[in-house]
């Protein structure tokens, strides 16, 4: 008797708990959803200010220098020899 009547009564529980994920997990997620979406666009207006129209900004100038050192000298041409 205990037993059918624990048997019902975990039944029903677990049968109202996945009706409740159901309902609930989708409206959970659709709002972290659309927190992410909030503060990806702020992000995105954060990094990139309107600039007026015919203003140019630079924001990295390359360094042109040589990538050799001049204290490693000059390069030799060389004869293979057979």
């Amino acid at each position: 008797m205990y037993f059918i009547r624990f048997l019902l009564i975990a039944i029903l529980v677990l049968y109202i708990i996945r009706n409740l994920v159901r309902i609930l997990l989708p409206m959970l997620f659709q709002s972290l959803v659309n927190k992410a979406q909030q503060q990806g666009q702020q992000q995105q207006q954060y990094r990139n200010p309107k600039q007026p129209d015919g203003k140019v900004k630079v924001d990295y100038i390359p360094n042109n220098k040589s990538q050799v050192p001049d204290s490693e000298g000059d390069f030799v041409d060389y004869e293979e020899i057979k």
